[in-house]
């Protein structure tokens, strides 16, 4: 009977053993502990993590507000009782977002130096108590366009306190997660432009889970992927996506066939070799869960129609109305889903909006008489005329918005290096044209939401969901919503080239100078614009002055402006 009670007591010992909880400590700040959060038991990050995680994770917040992670800071973390809190707890994986606070200019400029001394102590005290746990150290979250230390240069500090970060996961053997990228496209997340609130919360502790458990919703690439795309020739290119974190990826095209595997953060990509001009092809991307076919695959010119409403004129609306229906072609048409016109904007726009879901879904298709009748007049000649005299497949996506100024194209980090005194309080921004900010008051009703105009928005909302997809270059024709401050226009034209080249690599940039009308300061801009062709290299400019109308911005003749711009691109192909 003895025995058999050892046995049992054994068994029980064994069972309570193998159910014991993984801990997870979530080291860190005022953005860890929940702060501003109004039910941060249920909402904060940590809180959230543990109901993604479930009944076999124990997580636990030791967040302190205002900490630093310097020793020689304002509030040093490792002398807080949070810190002794998580020594305590040993957790078996380490979750740490510290360095919001050493922006401080009490802080960075007065013992930065120490910041990956700093820092490694702090992950080797956690260590020492746990030999066994798993680090994973954040990149910090972004501070809001109200952030105070936008303007007074302090912006630097937390640029240069992101790459000593990613040198302590590197040196710690720590893996490295970003806190920072899911948020800078969502500001309204950050309502007093430091703490996430709850959706934004939340946003993080799924990062954290896709972490921890290498799940990251399994294979997915850009939604411009599809049957009857088209992609870049005679150069090389990269397709990339997302899988759970570890899974071998295979993606096929054509004859080209290349294997790899994902990375811890579920990320992964496969450069492809030049491909010459090729009707029809097939794509396979696959992984052992999952299996992606695109059919009918053209290889040829894939180019990006952007700007305002010169480019989002459509055919049908020209004195040249008639297209001609041609299967290697193909369209990509990215359409608003709520104009910009003068009205009031309905709750479920402002709130789409918010959330970047501004543009309708679209996909690839040959073009047709009904859908080059609603395309980029510009953009159809533009790929006509290209049809015509390289006779290659060509691709062409329009995402133009009317009424668009350039800030809104230009991403919020290049903006905060290159321009940030146009990010705070644009709705009342001087920097931003008087007409913009009035249309976006209309739309919004006066209610502090986000809009198309809006600095950076329409990156976020156009550009960065394109996930950097291998176009051949861009077509561009904006202009009329910046020519108020040609001084402006000057300094931001620069970085939209910038930021589109950041993100696209290095592609040929045509752009179409603005029109005759009789308007004031157009000489000016057009000056402006004539100029700027040298600004970087790659850059075309095509004149409309003799296309335009004395009153009126929307001329009909958009075929000599289309023909144009495929004439830089034509010459200079056959230049080479």
């Amino acid at each position: 009977m003895k025995r058999f009670f050892l046995f049992l007591l054994a068994a029980l010992l064994a069972v309570s053993a193998f159910a014991q909880k993984i801990k997870v400590a979530c080291v860190g700040d005022s953005i860890t502990y929940g702060m501003t959060i109004a039910d941060r038991e249920h909402d904060s990050y940590p809180a959230q993590l543990q109901a993604l995680l479930g009944d076999g994770y124990e997580v636990g917040n030791f967040g302190k507000p205002g900490a630093t992670l310097l020793r020689r800071g304002h509030r040093p973390y490792m002398e807080q009782a949070e810190f002794r809190a998580a020594l305590a707890f040993a957790g078996d994986i380490v979750v740490i977002h510290l360095g919001i606070n050493d922006t401080d200019p009490r802080d960075w400029p007065v013992c930065g130096a120490d910041f990956v001394k700093d820092y490694k102590a702090l992950v080797e005290a956690l260590r020492e108590v746990n030999p066994g746990a798993r680090f994973y150290i954040a990149r910090m979250t972004p501070l809001g366009a109200g952030h105070p230390r936008l303007l007074t240069g302090n912006i630097p500090y937390h640029r240069h306190i992101q790459h000593a970060i990613e040198t302590v996961a590197q040196e710690t053997g720590a893996q490295l997660i970003d806190f920072y990228e899911p948020l800078i496209a969502r500001p309204d997340l950050l309502p007093d432009s430091v703490h996430p609130n709850a959706e934004g919360a939340g946003i993080l502790a799924k990062t954290v889970y896709g972490a921890i458990t290498g799940d990251f919703g399994g294979l997915r690439v850009s939604p411009y992927y599809s049957d009857n795309m088209v992609l870049p020739r005679d150069k090389r290119f990269t397709i990339r996506g997302t899988a759970n974190a570890g899974e071998k990826v295979s993606v096929r095209l054509g004859c080209q066939k290349h294997t790899t595997k994902t990375g811890p953060d579920g990320r992964w990509s496969v450069e492809i070799g030049p491909m010459k001009a090729t009707e029809s092809t097939t794509l396979r991307i696959e992984t052992r869960s999952r299996k992606l076919r695109f059919d009918n695959v053209a290889i040829g010119e894939l180019w990006l129609c952007s700007g305002q409403s010169n480019m989002e004129f459509e055919l049908r609306q020209c004195s040249d109305p008639e297209g001609t229906p041609d299967p290697l072609l193909r369209l990509y048409d990215s359409k608003c889903r709520w104009r910009t016109d003068a009205v009031a904007w309905p709750a479920d726009a402002l709130d789409a909006t918010d959330r970047l879901q501004h543009f309708q879904d679209a996909q690839w298709e040959s073009a047709t008489a009904e859908n080059e009748a609603v395309f980029s007049a510009v953009g159809y000649w533009f790929g006509k005329t290209m049809r015509d005299s390289l006779g290659v497949p060509v691709g062409l996506i329009c995402n133009a918005i009317g009424g668009s100024p350039v800030e809104a194209w230009i991403d919020r980090t290049t903006l905060e290096d290159g321009f940030p005194e146009i990010l705070p309080n644009w709705w009342n921004n001087e920097l931003v044209m008087p007409w913009v900010r009035q249309r976006a008051a209309e739309n919004l009703s006066g209610a502090n939401r986000r809009h198309p105009y809006q600095p950076a928005y329409l990156f976020d909302a156009a550009i960065r969901p394109m996930e950097q997809f291998p176009i051949s270059g861009v077509i561009w024709y904006q202009g009329e919503s910046n020519a108020h401050n040609v001084e402006a226009f000057e300094r931001l034209f620069p970085l939209l080239i910038d930021s589109w080249r950041g993100f696209f690599g290095d592609v040929p940039f045509y752009y179409a100078q603005l029109s005759y009308m009789e308007r004031p300061l157009w000489p000016e801009f057009r000056a402006a614009q004539e100029r700027l062709v040298t600004c970087r290299p790659g850059l075309g400019m095509v004149v409309t002055y003799d296309l335009g109308m004395a009153y009126e911005v929307h001329y009909p003749n958009k075929r000599p402006v289309g023909e144009r711009l495929a004439g830089l691109r034509i010459s200079r192909l056959r230049s080479k």
